[in-house]
C-alpha cells in the first residue's frame, strides 16, 4: 500500500498550474488506479491539453459517494518560497511543504492511498473518484465532469468536495463571478474638458456604484451570519486607463468580482450594475458626451452551495468524524455548488486550512492527512452495506 506522503510527493512534483497541462498527473493517476484493477475515464477539455478523470470502485449500484478534487494549482511566480514549490519538503515540524499540499493534492493523495483497501473491501455501494482541471481559474472543468458523471455513472451518489476545511463539514459557500468592464470615452486635451469624455471619470463612478451596491444589500437586510463576511461582496481588484496626465482618457478598464450569498443570485446583483450603466450612458449622451460601457465575464458563474438537501451526506460525514465537528460556511468558491446544481447532495470536507492555500511555502499538517485517512477508512466501511 502506497502511503500518503509518497503519493503526495509524486502529485506535487507535477506542475499543474492552471496555465499548464495536467495530463501528466492524470496519466500517473490512471496508472496507479490500474495497478489495483480500477479503470478510469478521461473527460477532455475542449483544447485537448487537460482532462478530468472519473473512476468507480465497487459495484455499479445506487448510492455511494463521489470524492471530488481539483488537480490544478495556483501560480508560484513572484512568491518568496524557501524551497522548490514542486518538490515536497518535510519541514520536520509536522508539516509537509509544497504547492498544492493543502489546496488540494493532500486530499487527492489521501483518497488514492485508500484505493488498495477499497478494492479489497466488500463494498455494497460504490466509491467514485472525480478529479477536475482548471478549478482555480473559475471552476471551468467541473461542469463537463459533472455532466458525464450524472448521465453515465450515478444520479444518486452523494458528493464530498475535499477542499481544505480542517476536516470540518462545510455546508454553504458563496458563488463567484469575475468580470472585466471596459469604458470607452473620447480623447481631448485636458484643458478642453468640454470636448471629450474621460473614461477614467466614468469608470470611477461605476467603481463607486459597485461599492455602494454592496452597502445597499446590507441595508436591505440581505445578511447571513453563518459567513464571516455575512453579505454578498463586490470588489474591484484591478484598474488601468489613460495615456498621459494632460489627455482625457479614451479607455479605462477594471476587473471586479461578485461573491454572492447562496440566497442571492449573480443575475440579480449584476442587473443593478447593468441598469446603472444604461442610466449613466443616457445621462452623458444627453450632454453630448460619447461613452461606451461593455462588460464581459472572465469565468463561468460559479454557483453558491446552499445549506439544503444535504441531510444524508452530512450524516454520513458526521457519523465518521469527531463529535466536536460542526457545520460551517465559507466565502471562497468551490465546485460544490456545481454538483448541487445537478441535484446531488453535496458538502465540502477536506484536510488542511484555507489559510495556507495560495501562500508561499504552502503546507499541510501531517495530522490533518491522518485525520482525513481515518475518516475515509470509516466512510468506506459504512459503504459495505447496501444503500
Amino acid at each position: 500500500m502506497t502511503d500518503v506522503t509518497t503519493l503526495l510527493t509524486k502529485l506535487v512534483s507535477f506542475d499543474t498550474t492552471s496555465s499548464e497541462s495536467n495530463l501528466a498527473l492524470i496519466e500517473y493517476v490512471e496508472g496507479y488506479l490500474a495497478e489495483y484493477g480500477v479503470s478510469a475515464e478521461r473527460v477532455m477539455s475542449p483544447c485537448g491539453t487537460k482532462a478530468n478523470l472519473i473512476a468507480r470502485i465497487g459495484p455499479e449500484a445506487p448510492g455511494g459517494v463521489m470524492l471530488s478534487g481539483h488537480t490544478d494549482v495556483v501560480p508560484v511566480a513572484g512568491q518568496p518560497w524557501s524551497s522548490d514549490p514542486f518538490t515536497l519538503r518535510d519541514g520536520g515540524d509536522g508539516r509537509l511543504y509544497g504547492r498544492g499540499t493543502c489546496d488540494m493534492k493532500g486530499f487527492i493523495a489521501c483518497v488514492l492511498s485508500m484505493v488498495p483497501t477499497w478494492t479489497k473491501a466488500p463494498l455494497q455501494q460504490p466509491i467514485y473518484l472525480g478529479f477536475s482541471y482548471d478549478e482555480e481559474i473559475g471552476c471551468v472543468g467541473a461542469p463537463s465532469l459533472i455532466k458525464r458523471f450524472y448521465e453515465h455513472y450515478s444520479t444518486t451518489a452523494h458528493v464530498i468536495v475535499g477542499e481544505p476545511t480542517s476536516m470540518q463539514p462545510v455546508v454553504a459557500q458563496k458563488g463567484a463571478t469575475n468580470l472585466r468592464t471596459t469604458v470607452t470615452g473620447r480623447e481631448a486635451h485636458s484643458s478642453q474638458v468640454n470636448q471629450g469624455t474621460s473614461a477614467i471619470h466614468v469608470a470611477a463612478r461605476l467603481v463607486t456604484f459597485i461599492e455602494d451596491t454592496m452597502a445597499a444589500l446590507v441595508e436591505e437586510g440581505r445578511v447571513d451570519e453563518a459567513f464571516n463576511v455575512p453579505h454578498t461582496s463586490l470588489h474591484v481588484g484591478k484598474i488601468k486607463g489613460g495615456t498621459a496626465i494632460n489627455i482625457m482618457a479614451r479607455e479605462c478598464q477594471f476587473e471586479w468580482e461578485i461573491r454572492h450569498l447562496p440566497t442571492d443570485t449573480f443575475d440579480e446583483i449584476y442587473a443593478r450594475f447593468e441598469a446603472f450603466c444604461a442610466q449613466l450612458s443616457t445621462e452623458l449622451q444627453a450632454k453630448g458626451k460619447h461613452v461606451e460601457i461593455t462588460t464581459e465575464p472572465l469565468n463561468v458563474t460559479v454557483p453558491g452551495l446552499a445549506d439544503r438537501d444535504n441531510d444524508q451526506v452530512l450524516r454520513l460525514a458526521k457519523d465518521h468524524l469527531p463529535s466536536a465537528c460542526c457545520n460551517h460556511a465559507v466565502a471562497y468558491a468551490t465546485e460544490a455548488g456545481q454538483f448541487q446544481g445537478q441535484g446531488l447532495q453535496t458538502i465540502i470536507l477536506g484536510p488542511g486550512s484555507i489559510d495556507q492555500a495560495h501562500q508561499p511555502d504552502e503546507y499541510i499538517d501531517i495530522e490533518q492527512l491522518e485525520a482525513c485517512e481515518d475518516f475515509l477508512a470509516k466512510m468506506g466501511r459504512a459503504l459495505e452495506t447496501p444503500a
